[in-house]
């Protein structure tokens, strides 16, 4: 299955995108040759879905649609979780949701350690025997569950998930130790989400300056004078020049770093508006040379998270 270098990431619609901007930031990702679409049953408590669904009328058969289960869904102790009676009831309410009869790309958005892998496997395969799911990936799977479902899906024959989702970023590298090789020696995609870690490879944040109102940082009131807020503003200011000598933004230069690797299948961006997603397709065109890729690591360490 081909996916675009880019994967539009679906967070953010409902809230705080409104679902006017969120249906013309998709129509928009579309026309500029985006066929990947991630969402979760979870973002706004299944809006993202049903924005996403409602705008895909028509085009549906034009991208490969992403979501996940996992998270909770309600207040039962059967809300939430890998079971095969939270998945069979959250897969229905997604397609209901998408307004589709097939999910491309289903994800498990979380480990679950109350349930057998046997069991969540088992009943992903019924869903993709179903027709109502054709592949199944994981989403911040350590290397070693990653490795045992490999195991399980060969010992009872059953479908084996065929990519992981996991945060990478400039800043956050630690799976260089041990998930990125799994997947390259395994043929698992890599799908990684937060590539910008959460704004701050935007350049959004600066040392000494206030956060912008109504970003991430601002609204959750992140403590920008923790030892590792001033790691990442040193590690910022570093950064920024080299993204203009090689003629990008920051976030830019921080997708583009990620699209080198050859491991990488399609970094997830989360654009919150039109303008955003413009700038996160403008890394298409930047080229980075083994130069840059050294400087960078020079600042961040593989395999090492600040």
């Amino acid at each position: 299955m081909k996916v675009s270098p880019l994967c539009l990431g679906c967070m953010n619609f409902g809230d705080p995108t409104s679902e006017t901007e969120s249906i013309r930031i998709i129509h928009e990702a579309i026309d500029a040759g985006i066929n990947f679409l991630d969402t979760a049953n979870v973002y706004n408590d299944g809006v993202s879905e049903m924005i996403v669904g409602k705008t895909l009328k028509g085009k549906r058969d034009k991208v490969v649609l992403a979501t996940k289960v996992h998270g909770r869904m309600g207040k039962g102790p059967n809300d939430s979780g890998n079971s095969r009676y939270h998945i069979l009831q959250q897969i229905e309410a997604s397609l209901k949701r998408l307004q589709t009869d097939h999910i491309d790309l289903y994800q498990l958005h979380r480990p679950d350690p109350d349930t057998p892998m046997d069991e969540q496997l088992g009943v992903l395969t019924d869903l993709v025997r179903q027709g109502k799911v054709r592949y199944i990936g994981t989403s911040t799977f350590p290397a070693w569950e990653l490795c045992e479902t490999i195991y399980i899906s060969e010992r009872f024959n059953l479908e084996r998930f065929v990519c992981e989702q996991p945060p990478y970023s400039i800043f956050v590298r630690g799976i260089e130790r041990d998930v990125l090789p799994f997947c390259a020696k395994y043929g698992f995609g890599v799908i990684p989400w937060s590539p910008l870690s959460g704004g701050w490879l935007s350049g959004k944040y600066r040392k000494g300056k206030v956060c912008p109102p109504g970003s991430r940082a601002a609204l959750d009131e992140w403590d920008m004078n923790s030892p590792e807020s001033k790691m990442r503003f040193e590690a910022v200011e570093r950064l920024i020049p080299l993204a203009k000598e090689a003629g990008a933004t920051l976030s830019q230069f921080s997708l583009a770093w990620l699209l080198t690797n050859p491991i990488v299948t399609a970094p997830i961006i989360g654009p919150r508006t039109p303008e955003q997603l413009r700038d996160n397709l403008g890394a298409l065109e930047v080229k980075l040379t083994k130069e840059y890729l050294k400087k960078v690591d020079e600042i961040v360490p593989p395999a090492a998270n600040i």
